[in-house]
């Protein structure tokens, strides 16, 4: 018994597909789920302190970007950056303001965001 394209598994066709979709996708920086869960709720607490409203995460080549708004139609008064190629250098992360200004970098992201985690910074 000869199957016809016709008659195929059409789960088998999209298994064959799947592998080859995979790979042509680039390779992108992202924020893992720790770094993801930090400053998640870094942006929890501000915004239920009334100083935040919005936020955007941008995954592109070479850096994983947070962005923090005030209202939704500003530009960031921060961004949270992650650049891989800068680790072994500067550190990884780094906090951005709205004006460009490197407010601090570092290797560890806890470390970095205290720059702006108001709680934490007044022990």
């Amino acid at each position: 018994m000869n199957l016809t394209s016709e008659d195929a598994d059409p789960s088998e066709q999209r298994a064959a597909v799947r592998p080859a979709a995979a790979n042509a996708q680039p390779n992108r920086v992202t924020f893992n789920r720790l770094e993801l869960n930090r400053i998640l709720n870094l942006y929890g607490r501000m915004v239920s302190d009334g100083e935040w409203r919005d936020y955007a995460i941008d995954f592109l080549k070479d850096r994983a970007v947070f962005s923090v708004y005030r209202r939704a139609s500003e530009v960031p008064i921060y961004r949270i950056e992650k650049d891989p190629r800068l680790a072994r250098k500067q550190g990884m992360y780094s906090v951005i303001s709205a004006t460009g200004l490197i407010l601090r970098r570092g290797h560890e992201l806890d470390r970095v965001l205290l720059v702006i985690d108001r709680k934490l910074a007044v022990v």
